[in-house]
């Protein structure tokens, strides 16, 4: 069971930056692929990006360029960079674990950015 902290969050205005955090409850060395997800009042949830044990890394075409994950596996933490931020990246986000075929979450963290 992989547990998950998300930090970070919080108001910004547009243009402006966060920087999100999140603790894993093991090494994520054993963890498959990280990410973040993120989910709009009204929508459904999508990724935002990953990043593979391997270090390899996806964006969602809309992040492209402004956000940046990265991992820290001596402190069992991947971080998520948001920069350039848009009042349309007004979300909950979530931290996702994928290992051994199964998925876990963390509680989200709000991200809201005015215009």
């Amino acid at each position: 069971q992989v547990q998950l902290v998300e930090s970070g969050g919080g108001l910004v205005q547009a243009g402006g930056s966060l920087r999100l955090s999140c603790v894993a409850s093991e090494s994520i060395f054993s963890i498959d692929v990280m990410g973040w997800y993120r989910q709009a009042p009204g929508k459904r949830r999508e990724l935002v990006a990953k990043i593979a044990s391997s270090g390899s890394t996806n964006y969602a075409d809309s992040v492209k360029g402004r956000f940046t994950i990265s991992r820290d596996n001596a402190k069992n933490t991947v971080n998520l960079q948001m920069n350039s931020l848009k009042p349309e990246d007004t979300a909950v986000y979530y931290c996702n674990a994928w290992k051994v075929a199964r998925d876990y979450w963390g509680q989200g963290t709000q991200v809201t950015v005015s215009p």
